[in-house]
């Protein structure tokens, strides 16, 4: 049973929920950087706060919205199976890629962030979150890509 279709309201409304938590699942991989670089200056107890209430934020607003982002995406493959099927390489694809996404994020960022909560200030510590978050953002151009180009679809 189709509760609504491409381009109906409820579709639309789920597809605009969609991009909504996709702005906010990946601000950080934007902003995160700037304020580091900006934060350079600052001594160290300074730039360990910015971290401890990075690690808050991502715990209570980001990490979420990532997993919700997918779910959203999962329904809208539902909604359109007139249109798209799961069983397309870009909805494939993109769904791995989400998936690793989310293993980056919970993996390698939060624990991250949760050792610098714990006092560990290692400069190590800060490099992982950052090349962590370099990769969400290759993976969100890719998976960008996929999904405007749906290619095998």
């Amino acid at each position: 049973m189709i509760v609504a279709a491409v381009g109906d309201t409820a579709y639309n409304i789920v597809l605009l929920l969609h991009l909504l938590t996709v702005m906010v699942a990946l601000s950080p991989a934007f902003v995160h950087p700037l304020l580091r670089n900006q934060m350079r200056a600052a001594d160290r107890t300074e730039r360990q706060h910015l971290l401890i209430n990075m690690a808050a934020n991502l715990r209570r607003f980001y990490g979420p919205a990532l997993i919700v982002t997918g779910l959203l995406g999962f329904a809208l493959a539902g909604m359109s199976d007139k249109v798209h099927s799961m069983r397309e390489a870009w909805l494939i694809a993109s769904a791995v890629i989400w998936v690793a996404m989310n293993g980056v994020l919970h993996a390698v960022i939060m624990p991250a962030l949760k050792s610098v909560r714990s006092g560990d200030a290692r400069p190590s510590v800060e490099r992982r979150t950052e090349q962590g978050w370099a990769l969400i953002t290759v993976m969100a151009i890719v998976q960008l890509a996929l999904m405007i180009g749906q290619p095998g679809g």
